[in-house]
């Protein structure tokens, strides 16, 4: 039989027992300070953070953080970028996190968070294009977040190719991963001397690839003299692919109204498509598009394509439904021709359209093929009553056969000059 250990003295086990309170001391002092300096544990969070996505995050800014109730932790002049890519994808004045400690103790089991805000996070649309190109393939759908207490944004920016929404506003009261997600977006687009103003609210079905997305509100565009305020309703479905982000059967009808000084031209129009942005730029192809006009306003159907990047680019294949009254009247035959008048339509320049438009128009047998600047011709509508009663346009008019003044013209060849009379 095996004798007994020895066992310690008791003045041995209280100096062990002290050792052992002394070093749990220490350990827990260290703690203490260490915890008591913001700036670490946001920094070690970040670290874990941009670990786990291939991220440099960075925050420059004073942090704190809150223990008691719901943690929390703020931490501010935050930049994010892709490893050795100049540009971040990410900057913020201050992102704040409240997590309940159910969260904090299940170790990434559990995503709920309470509430989530950021102050002036600005999104370069290229650079987080440029990331997500780097992230390995998954079958796995990306876990998403709870958010109890919503999400709110104040004066976030996100910046395109050669165009940027500012000022943004966003409020989300809530967000779960398989419920509807609703939210109010304040904001203005901004291009060159084009200023969007836009009061919207949106829906999701789901937080999710492929989920319906449905917008309504109330937009203006506006580059002085004029401007062109419009109720305006979105849908579509949620795209994510190689080929960008962006709405896959996308609808947006509005009821717009022109206006300039004392002239307000109302209208209706559609543009159907699917729609996509990748390293920047916009591109709707193959773009369907409808205009129900009235009074100088055509009515008209066509198809073709739009981009927006650094210019914008349309081109419209169509026909209009009918040569609108308020215009000048056209000359016997094309007076009494009923048929629709088949159009092309191409520009490629600023986006407020002051460059150069390229544009044919035909009916039956007569053609023309010329170029306009939109803001001539919205100055020629603007004085329709007292001005020219021809539009400043440029091109060439062929037709067989004209009557004009009682007169039958033969092989007629017009050319057209925007300053001058034909």
């Amino acid at each position: 039989m095996a004798a007994p250990e020895p066992q310690p003295s008791p003045p041995r086990r209280r100096r062990i027992a002290l050792l052992v309170l002394t070093v749990a001391l220490a350990l827990l002092a260290f703690a203490l300070h260490w915890m008591s300096r913001p700036d670490r544990v946001a920094a070690l969070i970040l670290a874990r953070v941009g670990s786990a996505l291939g991220l440099e995050i960075t925050a420059s800014g004073a942090a704190e953080y809150r223990l008691r109730g719901t943690p929390m932790l703020a931490i501010r002049d935050v930049v994010a970028r892709k490893p050795g890519d100049p540009t971040p994808l990410l900057r913020a004045e201050r992102i704040q996190l409240e997590l309940p400690w159910s969260t904090i103790r299940a170790l990434g089991a559990d995503l709920t968070v309470r509430r989530i805000e950021l102050d002036a996070p600005e999104l370069d649309l290229p650079a987080l294009q440029r990331w997500m190109a780097t992230r390995p393939p998954s079958t796995q759908p990306p876990r998403m977040p709870t958010l109890t207490d919503g999400l709110r944004i104040v004066r976030g920016r996100v910046i395109g190719d050669g165009w940027r929404v500012e000022a943004i506003d966003a409020d989300l009261p809530s967000f779960a991963p398989d419920r509807a997600v609703r939210g109010r977006l304040l904001g203005r687009f901004a291009t060159g001397a084009v200023r969007v103003p836009f009061d919207v609210h949106a829906a999701l079905t789901r937080p999710a690839a492929r989920a319906g997305l449905g917008v309504v509100g109330n937009v203006t565009v506006q580059s002085a003299p004029w401007a062109m305020p419009m109720r305006t309703q979105l849908s579509g479905r949620l795209h994510n692919g190689a080929d960008g982000i962006g709405l896959d059967d996308m609808r947006l009808g509005a009821d717009a109204t022109y206006r300039n000084g004392d002239t307000d031209l109302a209208f209706t129009y559609g543009l159907a498509g699917p729609l996509r942005v990748r390293a920047g730029t916009l591109r709707i192809a193959t773009l369907g598009a409808v205009v129900y006009g009235t009074g100088v306003v055509p009515s008209l159907h066509s198809s073709g394509a739009l981009t927006f990047g650094d210019a914008l680019g349309l081109r419209l294949d169509g026909t209009l439904s009918s040569w609108p009254r308020a215009w000048p009247a056209l000359p016997s035959p094309l007076s009494e021709s009923t048929t629709p008048l088949p159009f092309e339509l191409d520009y490629r320049g600023r986006a407020d359209l002051s460059d150069r438009t390229a544009l044919r128009l035909a009916r039956d047998d007569t053609r023309f093929d010329g170029s306009f600047r939109l803001p001539a011709i919205l100055a020629w509508i603007d004085a329709s009553a007292g001005g020219s009663p021809l539009p400043p346009l440029d091109g060439r008019l062929g037709s067989p056969r004209l009557e004009i003044a009682g007169a039958t013209l033969e092989g007629v060849d017009v050319q057209f000059g925007e300053d001058a009379s034909p």
